[in-house]
């Protein structure tokens, strides 16, 4: 890994985007590590939450559209999309994030710009600086976000505001984005109150939090009785896991639960 550092300790993943010269701008070599990282994180059931931030100044500014020039092959190979994941490679360096079935976190400060922004949605919450720069700056070059920020933006904002920061690619606050739905909440050091917010889920069940993720996300694109259904074969399966049993026995003797890997899907 040249551009994505990870470690994992009691079961936190601390991914970093790594390329703190260029403002963790994005290098097609980047994309590839994000999904590598994400794909060997979601194959480890004994994780249990990720906090994702950016090494040095910022946690990125966008695509490094000067070095992706360089490789023109290279950036329409990276276009076609795989036909049984429904995403290219562009895609696929934020959307892979949101097949991880542990809360991921998003701490940013500095710029969020463009790219930046779309993995920054990709993560279930988002802790940022206040001062923190936010702008969908595709729109300055006449394109729009096309790394699975579409969908993202207008889950979390609503079609009205990512209309706007679309059309308008302004730079906003992490002040501003948090009113704007963009932000889960502001923080002065985000690395360490995301840290913080996944060291407390570390005390819920794994299988109970994979589960919320999943149909939550499925909920935004389902009917309401294809997400009953849903519910139902979601609660039906939990309450026959071990790990269901060990919380209740724990939360019975005011004791801290002892969880088992998470179970398999």
């Amino acid at each position: 890994m040249k551009y994505v550092s990870v470690s994992v300790e009691n079961g936190i993943a601390q991914v970093r985007l790594n390329r703190p010269d260029k403002l963790n701008a994005l290098a097609l070599d980047t994309l590839d590590e994000l999904i590598t990282v994400a794909r060997r994180l979601r194959k480890d059931r004994t994780l249990r939450a990720v906090v994702i931030a950016g090494e040095g100044a910022s946690f990125c500014s966008g695509l490094d559209i000067a070095a992706a020039m360089r490789t023109p092959g290279r950036i329409v190979r990276a276009f076609i999309p795989a036909p049984w994941r429904g995403t290219n490679r562009f895609q696929e360096a934020c959307w892979a994030w949101r097949r991880i079935p542990v809360p991921v976190i998003a701490a940013v400060h500095g710029h969020c710009y463009g790219g930046g922004v779309q993995i920054a949605l990709a993560a279930d919450f988002r802790y940022a600086t206040p001062d923190s720069k936010w702008s969908v700056l595709e729109g300055k070059w006449g394109i729009i976000p096309d790394m699975s920020g579409i969908r993202s933006l207008t889950e979390v904002t609503g079609p009205d505001v990512a209309k706007r920061l679309t059309m308008t690619a302004e730079t906003i606050s992490g002040s501003e984005a948090q009113r704007l739905g963009l932000v889960t909440e502001l923080a002065d050091d985000p690395v360490k109150a995301a840290t913080a917010f996944a060291e407390s889920l570390l005390t819920r069940s794994p299988d109970a939090l994979a589960a919320a993720k999943r149909l939550v996300d499925g909920a935004l694109t389902s009917s309401a009785r294809r997400t009953f259904a849903r519910e139902r074969r979601a609660q039906i399966r939990l309450l026959a896991l071990p790990n269901t049993k060990i919380l209740r026995k724990a939360v019975m003797a005011k004791s801290t639960p002892d969880f088992q890997p998470r179970s398999r899907p």
